[in-house]
């Protein structure tokens, strides 16, 4: 199936979404038997590679948007380099042809599992979940089926001097899978087995491919849950940060091959250390530049014994806010606070044929024992009516908080279909909690000025807040638009002492932010590790770190 035809499906509507992807299979043409039902070392034995390959643990982030036109990239006068400062988008890069000898190492290597095909190579090169671009795309398309070979492909490609970019779902959103020097895309969609389930440590060990679903689902029989915020490469996180942490929280070893070939186990199994370097840390959030995850020891989270789904409206965005800052101050355990503004409510009511209040709304998670989760749900309410809360709502039973929830989760698939023709760009900044009321209420002000569509989504427990920037992909001047609001975001969150990214990852995308939060001195002790680790560059090169540091 060709993905364009996939995603188009995506933006029609966000109520069919789910059963839609049920029935989706990407076939690859290189050994499509295998690829059809790959098998996951999951409960039931078999799960379809797509739903896999949506959210991989080895490289993707929790939220995605769609691509843009490709034409302009066709014209190399329109191809800039996103470096200091830049606003452009396209990324440019130098590329040489693979050496024949590479590709006959490659083939030993993985024997079927690889193509040169271009329209495979496009996917993986040109992913639709990406605002930015690239004008090249991988030279070939790898699919390891263990560890081992993952580490003879990259010893190969060091080698030879060949760039490798490893690749999960693709719903990465800063271009961290772009190809701008061509070379070996290296997809882990294929090594996605649970390799051990430690009950009694309540750890269990992943291969990168598993999604967090089919770990969830694999985990529901023994008791405890995966608490999976995010991503490992990205180091992002979602909705449960809030109450369980970020990613980097929640692993506690990696297996890696460095970019000589090279196998590293970044720690053992205890839960904490104080031996060495925090080596886990460092390959957490390091993009592929300094090495592919091959494997992932997690801990594991007992699921609460009860939990109440709530939602509130407010006059104000402002009044949300203040509410979402006051219930983290007042020490109540909550799972999620997310908050939506009205143009995401209306796009909700529009996808969905739903009658909610179009005025800013917030939705909690609160859990625990039954009583204690009522209490806290009847606390919120008060500080809640305190800041203009109205249409306190609440929901107890599994369908009632199922559909409740069900209004955050299809978001983004709304934003679509109440725009169809339409691409969108998604922010990402967070800041101290403190200022997030003020970020907000800032950024809105900008937003609303605006002639694009642009929604509200906010991780509001941990100062995250995203918008949803939907815009014509034929029209140049909407696309810079776009990216004007993005810019002015970020720069708002930075001089609040807050960050480019809390959850979306550097990639092409926001490199050009990075001096400004963090200094030259840091950037310049990443190029040192980076140097170190990887001499010859191989590594997905060309993210993270920004041109004007690197050269």
């Amino acid at each position: 199936m060709a993905f364009s035809s996939l995603l188009s499906r995506l933006r029609s509507c966000s109520k069919p979404f789910c059963n839609n992807l049920r029935t989706s299979i990407i076939q690859r043409p290189h050994n499509p038997s295998s690829l059809i039902e790959p098998v996951i070392c999951s409960r039931n034995g078999k799960t379809p590679l797509w739903f896999a390959s949506l959210i991989p643990l080895a490289f993707a982030v929790s939220a995605g948007s769609l691509s843009l036109n490709d034409a302009s990239l066709s014209d190399p006068k329109s191809v800039k380099i996103g470096g200091k400062g830049s606003t452009d988008y396209a990324v440019k890069g130098s590329r040489r042809e693979v050496p024949p000898e590479l590709i006959e190492e490659l083939k030993g290597i993985c024997q079927e599992n690889m193509t040169t095909d271009e329209d495979e190579r496009c996917v993986h090169g040109k992913p639709q979940n990406s605002f930015h671009k690239a004008v090249n795309i991988p030279d070939v398309v790898v699919y390891p089926r263990s560890g081992e070979e993952v580490s003879k492909i990259v010893k190969s490609c060091n080698l030879h001097k060949v760039p490798v970019v490893p690749y999960g779902g693709a719903t990465s959103i800063e271009g961290h899978t772009l190809s701008p020097n061509g070379g070996v895309c290296i997809d882990m969609t294929l090594m996605n087995c649970v390799k051990a389930l430690h009950v009694e440590d309540m750890d269990v060990v992943v291969e990168p491919g598993i999604g967090w679903m089919e770990l969830n689902e694999y985990l529901e029989p023994y008791g405890p849950g995966a608490t999976i915020g995010g991503m490992c490469a990205t180091r992002c996180s979602g909705s449960l940060a809030v109450r369980y942490g970020t990613m980097r929280d929640n692993v506690i070893n990696l297996k890696v091959v460095l970019a000589d070939g090279e196998v590293m186990k970044t720690a053992s199994r205890a839960r904490k250390s104080a031996a060495g370097y925090d080596l886990t840390r460092l390959m957490i959030g390091s993009e592929g530049t300094l090495g592919v995850i091959t494997g992932i020891t997690l801990r594991l989270q007992k699921l609460p014994q009860s939990s109440v789904v709530a939602m509130c409206n407010f006059p104000t965005i402002k009044d949300a806010a203040d509410v979402a800052i006051a219930t983290m101050h007042s020490g109540i355990q909550v799972s999620r606070v997310e908050l939506l503004d009205e143009v995401q409510i209306r796009a909700i009511n529009l996808a969905n044929d739903k009658k909610l209040p179009e005025i800013p709304t917030l939705m909690f998670e609160f859990v625990g024992t039954e009583a204690y989760a009522r209490e806290q749900t009847q606390i919120v309410q008060k500080i809640a009516s305190e800041h203009n809360g109205t249409d306190f709502v609440f929901a107890e039973e599994p369908e009632e908080k199922k559909e409740l929830w069900k209004i955050r989760k299809e978001a983004l698939w709304a934003c679509f279909a109440m725009k169809p023709h339409f691409e969108a760009m998604i922010t990402d900044v967070c800041v101290p909690l403190s200022h997030l009321a003020e970020l907000i209420s800032r950024s809105k002000q900008e937003l609303d000025a605006s002639p694009l569509t642009c929604t509200v989504i906010a991780h509001a427990g941990d100062g995250n807040f995203h918008t949803v920037v939907l815009f014509d992909p034929t029209k140049e001047e909407q696309r810079r638009e776009a990216e004007r609001l993005n810019h002015f975001m970020v720069h708002l969150a930075l001089s609040m002492e807050g960050t480019c990214t809390g959850e979306h990852g550097v990639g092409t995308g926001k490199m050009k932010y990075l001096e400004k939060e963090l200094g030259i001195e840091n950037l310049r002790t990443m190029k040192k590790i980076k140097d170190a680790l990887d001499p010859n560059n191989i590594m997905n090169p060309g993210k993270l770190i920004p041109p004007h540091v690197c050269f």
